[in-house]
C-alpha cells in the first residue's frame, strides 16, 4: 500500500508525521519504505543519525528525472525495517523540468510499482506544494495521510488540497481515498486547538483519525539527532500518539 503524506502548507508537521509513522510500523516488524520526495529532504536526515547520503548516492531526483530504479536507490535507515529513497535539493526544479514529460503525472508510480509489491507500507513524504512532484505522488498513491495543524487558517488550506483531489481522483488516479485527517500540534491550553479540531470533524465527518498529535519538545529535538521521536524518547507524549496513529493507519487499510 502506498501513503502520500501531503499538505501544501508548510510547517503543519507532514515530516514528522510521515517519519513517526513510518517508523512505528517499522518497530512493530513490518517493512516500510520512505520517499523522501521533498527537496528540502528533511525526511532524509530525520532517520539517518546525523550522516548524509554520499555524493555519488542516487536520489529521487535520479529516480524522477533519470529513470533510476527505488532498488538502486534505497539506503537503510536507524530504524529496523525502514529504508529510505533519500531527497536531495536537485528535487527543486523537478516540477519544471517533468512538465514536458510524456506520462509526466505517472513517473513516481511507474517507479513505485515495484517497491509496492516488496514492501507492505510505501510513505511518500511531498513537498509543501501542490506542484507536479506532489501531484505524481497523489497518482502513485493508494491512500492520503493529511497532516493539518491546530490552527486558525488550516481549514482553508484543506479545502484547496481536497479541491486537488478531487481532480487528481477524477483525471488520474480514482483509486485514492483518504486515508485519514491527522490533527497535529494541538495545544490543550487554547481554545482555538479544541476548536479547530471540532470544526474539521464536522466538516470531513469520518475522514479524521482519532488521535490527536500534541505539541512537544521531544518532537523538535528528534530531528537534531536524525531519530524520529519514537526513538528518540519513546515514552514521551507524541511518541504516545504517533504510535497509536499507526494503528489507525494499519485498521483503516
Amino acid at each position: 500500500m502506498i501513503y502520500a503524506v501531503a499538505n501544501q502548507k508548510g510547517g503543519v508537521g507532514k515530516t514528522t508525521s510521515t517519519i513517526n509513522i513510518a517508523a512505528c510500523l517499522a518497530e512493530a516488524g513490518t517493512r516500510v519504505l520512505l520517499v523522501d520526495a521533498d527537496p528540502q529532504a528533511n525526511a532524509t536526515s530525520g532517520v539517518l543519525a546525523g550522516e548524509r547520503p554520499g555524493p555519488d548516492a542516487l536520489t529521487m531526483a535520479d529516480v524522477l528525472l533519470d529513470g533510476a530504479s527505488v532498488t538502486a536507490a534505497r539506503i537503510p535507515t536507524v530504524v529496523p525495517n525502514l529504508d529510505l529513497v533519500p531527497a536531495s535539493a536537485d528535487l527543486a526544479g523537478a516540477a519544471v523540468e517533468l512538465v514536458d514529460r510524456e506520462g509526466r503525472e505517472g513517473l513516481m508510480k511507474a517507479a513505485l510499482a515495484g517497491a509496492a509489491a516488496e514492501y507492505p507500507y510505501v510513505f511518500v513524504d511531498c513537498p509543501p506544494s501542490l506542484d507536479l512532484v506532489t501531484v505524481n505522488a497523489l497518482v502513485a498513491a493508494d491512500r492520503l495521510i493529511v497532516p493539518v495543524q491546530c490552527e486558525y487558517y488550516a481549514l482553508e488550506g484543506l479545502s484547496r488540497l481536497m479541491e486537488t483531489i478531487g481532480e487528481v481522483r477524477a483525471r488520474l488516479n480514482p483509486a485514492l481515498r483518504v486515508s485519514g485527517i491527522l490533527m497535529t500540534m494541538h495545544d490543550p491550553r487554547t481554545r482555538i486547538s479544541g476548536e479547530v479540531i471540532a470544526e474539521v470533524r464536522r466538516h470531513f465527518p469520518g475522514d479524521v483519525f482519532q488521535t490527536v498529535i500534541p505539541r512537544n519538545v521531544r518532537v523538535t529535538e528528534s530531528p537534531s539527532f536524525g531519530e524520529p521521536v519514537i526513538r528518540y524518547d519513546p515514552h514521551c507524549a507524541a511518541a504516545d500518539a504517533y504510535f497509536e496513529v499507526a494503528k489507525e493507519v494499519a485498521q483503516r487499510g
